[in-house]
């Protein structure tokens, strides 16, 4: 009987050695772990320092998107020397030379696209020249070409003929022999191809601007009765001559209608 109480002992002892908690692993040997399931990572206490993943380095904040488009408007009003109106300017004409003024100034040419020219104009004149042509520019209102007349020589038929926009030029008015108001520097002629002068009989002087006789013309360049380019030179003071009776010069603006 004590015999088998002890057996019974025994087997009990065993039992709860193989189905209670394992072990602890004796030292210097491995704990083992179920086959298939790998084994636990070291955690960052145990494990060798590494080094952290270096961050990028900060870079310049690349500059925003800016639009491309034609510069803007610019004008310099400097004095005039004798050499810059050699042709168009003599003594006896009606305005001093120190009373002139050359414009360096953008205008949006026939091939969309910004250009600079010159023009000679009575000092008097220059904020309202200033003032119009900055408005065309604004609205990219075509001008065919900006030279001093002195680039043909004074000739102001040749001028014409070429397209070309320009003010002062020493000469009488066209059939008088009073002075014009180009003569003072008050007057622009613009594109005077597109905007012709017509005779009192409706005759154009001038063969390549023939097809611009009628109004109202719609084409580039173009000055129309009542357009804002009219406008701008009225709000100016300056007056078309495409409204004279008789005579109609499209591309005359003059400072009093003169």
């Amino acid at each position: 009987m004590i015999r088998i109480q002890a057996t019974l002992a025994v087997a009990v002892g065993c039992l709860a050695t193989a189905c209670g908690t394992a072990a602890a692993p004796q030292p210097g040997r491995q704990a083992q772990t179920p086959q298939g399931t790998p084994p636990a990572q070291p955690s960052s206490a145990s494990s060798p320092a590494s080094s952290p993943t270096p961050s990028p380095e900060p870079t310049s904040a690349s500059p925003a998107p800016t639009r491309t488009g034609p510069p803007k408007f610019s004008a310099k009003v400097s004095k005039v020397t004798r050499d810059q109106v050699r042709y168009s300017w003599r003594p006896g004409c009606p305005v001093p030379l120190e009373n002139l003024r050359l414009i360096t100034m953008t205008y949006w040419g026939f091939d969309d696209k910004p250009h600079t020219g010159r023009m000679v104009v009575n000092k008097d004149a220059t904020d309202a020249i200033v003032t119009v042509f900055g408005r065309l520019y604004g609205w990219r209102w075509p001008i065919y070409k900006m030279e001093l007349v002195d680039a043909y020589k004074g000739d102001d038929f040749d001028s014409i003929d070429a397209d070309n926009t320009s003010a002062f030029n020493c000469r009488p008015a066209t059939g008088s022999s009073n002075w014009s108001q180009h003569a003072y520097g008050r007057a622009v002629d613009l594109n005077p191809r597109e905007n012709p002068y017509l005779s009192s009989n409706g005759t154009v002087a001038h063969k390549n601007a023939r097809k611009f006789a009628k109004r109202p013309v719609d084409a580039p360049g173009v000055i129309n009765p009542g357009d804002r380019v009219v406008l701008a030179f009225k709000r100016e003071g300056w007056e078309w001559g495409g409204y004279w009776t008789g005579i109609k010069d499209y591309q005359h603006f003059s400072e009093g209608g003169n």
